[in-house]
């Protein structure tokens, strides 16, 4: 399964008026970094970078004065993220600019079941929080000391951290059973997305040596009829 994990910065809050002014990413694939990675700073047009924005990451009007604008950028960003899942921390946000930018432009909006929200996982999975991407960095451990402003690129590398960790750490692609594992969890909508943990691609070696199980039946033997490991065969 390939997934994007991906963050937004914005000239402000309202997608109806303000316009994403950087686009970072992160490919997985079966919940593994790939090493792909999307980067983009846009020109929002005539739309000013608010002072709020501005002070939380830090990208000027004038930085932003050569860079293209986002009809340019489009085709590259639907490539990149093709029939991906799309991964964002507290996604609605996130998505509602992303649509908003091709509603402009004509384009069909992303579906919500296409769609992870970070933050509806890390709320299920610990109500009591607090659950800003921070403070799931300071939970699972990940060092986030580099970032004193907010980034596209930075906080998607961290995301991906960190929704790894919350879907089970490095063992979820490892598929520890037979059957299809699977996981349900909220998606930006309000829907149920459901994610599969698939299965090990070879089963693991047996641990027990012939010798060992001779032995063990040799113990229970000793141990009578009301042995408890009579209650089960060898497989249970």
């Amino acid at each position: 399964m390939r997934e994007i994990i991906f963050d937004t910065e914005t000239t402000g809050l309202d997608n109806r008026l303000d316009r994403v002014i950087e686009i970072g990413g992160i490919e997985l694939d079966n919940h593994f970094p790939t090493g792909r990675t999307f980067h983009v700073y846009i020109n929002p047009g005539d739309r000013k970078v608010h002072p709020d924005a501005l002070a939380v990451h830090g990208i000027s009007d004038e930085y932003l004065k050569d860079k293209p604008p986002f009809a340019d950028i489009v085709g590259e960003l639907q490539t990149f993220f093709g029939d991906a899942r799309w991964v964002a921390h507290n996604a609605t946000f996130d998505m509602g600019f992303i649509n908003a930018e091709y509603e402009r432009l004509g384009i069909p909006p992303v579906p919500g079941e296409r769609v992870t929200d970070t933050l509806a996982l890390a709320r299920r999975k610990h109500p009591m929080g607090p659950n800003s991407l921070d403070a799931l960095c300071r939970r699972y451990g990940i060092d986030n000391s580099h970032r004193t402003k907010h980034g596209a690129l930075l906080d998607s590398e961290l995301l991906a951290e960190v929704y790894i960790e919350m879907i089970g750490g490095r063992q979820a692609a490892l598929g520890l059973g037979v059957a299809e594992r699977r996981e349900t969890f909220d998606a930006a909508d309000g829907d149920e997305i459901v994610l599969p943990i698939p299965e090990r691609p070879r089963p693991l070696p047996e641990r027990i040596s012939p010798a060992e199980i001779v032995a063990h039946a040799a113990m229970v033997e000793k141990m009578g009829g009301k042995a408890i490991w009579l209650k089960y065969d060898r497989q249970g």
